[in-house]
């Protein structure tokens, strides 16, 4: 009888053993993987996130449960630390703009240099290329994340509640609020503006009590935030800056998957990438009206005016392509440059 009983023993230990990796795999997953973005559906960024989810959840019938925390809340707000929190397991999975986590990782400003893409053409052929698909995928993956897919949030706008402006000159003075990046800080300090940075959730009280007078962000965040109602009356589309949405996931989290889940959820960012993209350049096609009718003024610079602008950012351009990767961004001139020959 004993006998019998340590065979069984056996017997259903091999099963366990031999049994099922999809089983033991599925025995390890997380009841919820905490996905962190800087805004909600209510914004094309957030949205795009939140398409992920959904797909993700409905194509695993449930098994990986993808929760979304917007307002960067998982890190109280604070949206240039959504990088290091991942690495410490405070955030699985990250849909944000790469700009924000250069203070983590250097590579990943890269992208928001200023005048870097002149048109979405341009754009697109540099997240086809392989300096995206290999080169900075294999510096994600070195710094703790595996990207799987790439939107985009949208060319930056200048707004303020001051004046309009026309020629970088009219930027002298301005309190501009920017994301903690340095090298937006270098771009406007350049051009005599005071900037501030700040998380958003700061940035709209800062803006309605004056605190500070202008900000920058796709004029679609302009639309979907109401900064007009925020006292913003002046609106330039200078198109100075247009960084990646990157999808990710802490590369823990994802080695931990089986490669069938692993893959179901690549294609579901690559899918969510696409139909977030569709959104922002609709979006763009019509923003200039819609911000229009809201009784702000907006400048749409000139082509001699957008050679002042550029003019203006060539400095801070050459030091941030010297001091995060030269080799690399020379690449992405040289696609940029290819696409405007096509």
């Amino acid at each position: 009888m004993q006998r019998r009983n340590i065979l069984k023993a056996g017997v259903a230990g091999s099963v366990i053993a031999g049994a099922p990796m999809v089983l033991r795999a599925q025995q390890a997953y997380k009841a919820e993987y905490k996905m962190s973005t800087v805004v909600g559906p209510a914004f094309a960024w957030g949205k795009g996130a939140e398409i992920f989810a959904n797909i993700v959840r409905e194509r695993t019938g449930g098994r990986i449960n993808i929760k979304q925390y917007p307002g960067s809340s998982l890190v109280q707000g604070q949206q240039d630390r959504e990088f290091s929190a991942m690495r410490q397991g405070i955030i699985d999975i990250l849909v944000g703009a790469p700009v924000n986590w250069s203070g983590t990782v250097k590579e990943c400003g890269m992208w928001a240099l200023p005048f870097l893409f002149p048109d979405h053409k341009a754009y697109d052929a540099a997240i086809a290329s392989e300096v995206m698909t290999k080169d900075f995928f294999d510096v994600i993956r070195k710094a703790g994340a595996e990207p799987l897919a790439v939107g985009e949030t949208g060319y930056r706008q200048l707004s303020n509640s001051k004046r309009p402006v026309i020629k970088p000159e009219d930027v002298k003075g301005l309190k501009i609020r920017i994301v903690a990046s340095p090298m937006y800080n270098e771009i406007m300090s350049g051009m005599g503006a005071n900037p501030t940075a700040m998380s958003w959730a700061d940035a709209q009280p800062a803006l309605a009590s004056g605190a500070v007078d202008g900000q920058e962000n796709p004029l679609e965040v302009f639309l979907a935030a109401k900064i007009n109602t925020l006292g913003q009356k002046f609106v330039t589309k200078w198109n100075y800056s247009n960084d990646i949405l990157l999808f990710a996931i802490a590369n823990p989290i994802f080695s931990g998957w089986s490669a069938a889940d692993q893959k179901i959820v690549r294609d579901a960012a690559q899918d969510a990438a696409r139909q977030q993209i569709k959104m922002v350049r609709e979006h763009f096609a019509t923003d200039v009206q819609k911000v229009s009718a809201l009784g702000v003024q907006v400048h749409v610079p000139t082509p001699a005016e957008m050679e002042q602008w550029q003019i203006a950012c060539r400095r801070p351009y050459a030091r941030w392509k010297a001091s995060v990767s030269p080799s690399m961004i020379g690449k992405v001139e040289a696609v940029v440059a290819a696409s405007r020959k096509g």
